[in-house]
């Protein structure tokens, strides 16, 4: 459908550039306007991201989507903020005028669908189900933040690569510069529709920058607060510092989408490590050392009191052979960090539990789809098959002067850009052949500079 003369005006402020298999979006104004830029210019994106996840949706949980959609708007659709409530719609009101009818319900469904279907679903599940979840599924993620006399100047530097399963990771590749009316600017990495990065990797004007992998293993969520990409979406736009940011994400907080934060300050040259957990938080800084995440929760009254089994010890689970890796190589390259050696840690493929290079769900950068899985000892993960379709998705790093510059590095795939071919994979494995249609190829890509 045409554009109304009004709703052109808007989208001529927004500006989408295709580039080594992402979508570079930048978009600014009134929260609508926003809204209305991500929607329109990105609709054929979103809706083929709603058709997979509708499919998908059932097929591994066994409930509709829809049914997601209708809880989100019940638990939540009166805790989101209305600057949000009018990004929301401008977003729905763009994917429309772009020929994809959606409405408002439908863009807050599918924010919310990551937090609902990990977190309030296991709560719930038993009553629609024989066989319910006991926690979130998968191993989200790896990252790391270093600074002092970590790092190669001396100032921060901040990386992240997403975990997930490939049909859903497939939809991880737009960087998103978002210049609202009020607040500070940002730029992040995030998915057609989301209004937060959700994946998640955010430098900010203010000089900040923030990333997370999730707390594997996490059980507990609170119907009455506020969901989790209402609270990391206000923190990024409106912290100006570490301190700030962690007390605005942790209003209202619900234990949806538990993380361990990793927070940089390119202005003091402090580093942070919050772990929130619904009853239990901590915050560790410094401006000389480093901390990482690889899904395992370092606190132990949040490891041993809020969540079941996470890998902690144990390298023949992915999360345990994980903080064994960074645990090695963190202190191997102390002194040497900066962006490139950075791109190095995310492609890592040592595996601890063998004790050599070698492709597996072990690696910093995760290969589940090559990984038999012979050692795989984790009693509630459901990615412990073999030769699972899932594992790295992307990376993304920015140092000190990259955050002050709003810029960061992204390359869409997988970290260590390894390709993945669909059709081989599925001809190869074909227990997996029921996602055909659904499952996309992502080749080899190269590191891009957001900037």
């Amino acid at each position: 459908m045409a554009l109304t003369s009004e709703q052109q005006q808007i989208v001529d402020k927004a500006t989408l550039t295709k580039i080594n298999g992402w979508q570079y979006l930048t978009v600014e104004g009134s929260p609508y306007e926003i809204g209305f830029e991500h929607g329109y210019l990105l609709t054929d994106e979103f809706k083929d991201a709603i058709r997979v996840y509708t499919h998908m949706t059932l097929e591994t949980l066994g409930m509709d989507y829809s049914f997601f959609v209708d809880q989100a708007v019940k638990l939540h659709k009166d805790k989101i903020p209305q600057e949000y409530i009018e990004e929301m719609q401008g977003m729905a009101d763009g994917f429309t005028a772009g020929g994809f009818e959606t409405s408002l319900d439908d863009v807050i469904g599918w924010n919310d669908w990551m937090e609902l279907t990990g977190y309030w679903w296991p709560q719930v599940a038993a009553e629609y189900s024989n066989n319910p979840p006991d926690g979130p599924k998968g191993s989200h993620c790896s990252g790391f933040v270093a600074t002092g006399s970590a790092t190669k100047d001396g100032k921060p530097v901040i990386a992240h690569e997403s975990f997930d399963d490939f049909w859903s990771g497939q939809y991880f590749n737009v960087c998103e510069s978002v210049k609202p009316a009020h607040g500070n600017s940002f730029k992040m990495q995030t998915v057609p529709g989301y209004i937060d990065s959700m994946t998640d990797f955010y430098v900010t004007s203010a000089g900040l920058a923030i990333t997370e992998t999730t707390i594997a293993g996490f059980v507990g969520y609170d119907v009455g607060g506020i969901p989790e990409f209402v609270r990391a979406r206000k923190a990024t736009q409106y912290a100006n510092s570490i301190d700030e940011w962690v007390t605005i994400v942790n209003e209202g907080n619900n234990g949806g989408y538990a993380n361990i934060w990793l927070l940089a300050d390119a202005n003091t040259n402090e580093i942070a490590r919050y772990e929130q957990g619904l009853k239990h938080q901590e915050l560790l800084r410094t401006k000389d050392g480093s901390f990482y995440g690889c899904n395992a929760c370092h606190n132990p009254r949040i490891r041993n009191l809020e969540c079941v089994d996470n890998g902690y010890n144990d390298t023949r689970q992915q999360t345990g052979a994980r903080r064994a890796r960074f645990e090695q190589l963190l202190p191997q390259l102390h002194g040497t960090i900066d962006d490139d050696v950075a791109k190095r840690i995310l492609a890592d493929k040592f595996d601890p539990y063998l004790g050599y290079v070698n492709a597996s769900s072990r690696n910093i950068c995760a290969h589940y789809d090559v990984d038999p899985q012979y050692y795989a000892d984790d009693p509630h993960g459901v990615w412990n098959v073999p030769f699972f379709p899932g594992g790295s998705c992307d990376g993304k790093c920015a140092n000190g002067d990259d955050i002050k510059a709003l810029r960061m590095w992204g390359i869409f795939g997988r970290a260590d850009g390894e390709p993945f071919d669909a059709d081989e994979f599925m001809r190869q494995h074909p227990q997996w052949s029921w996602q055909k249609g659904y499952l996309y190829d992502r080749p080899s890509q190269p590191w891009t500079l957001f900037d």
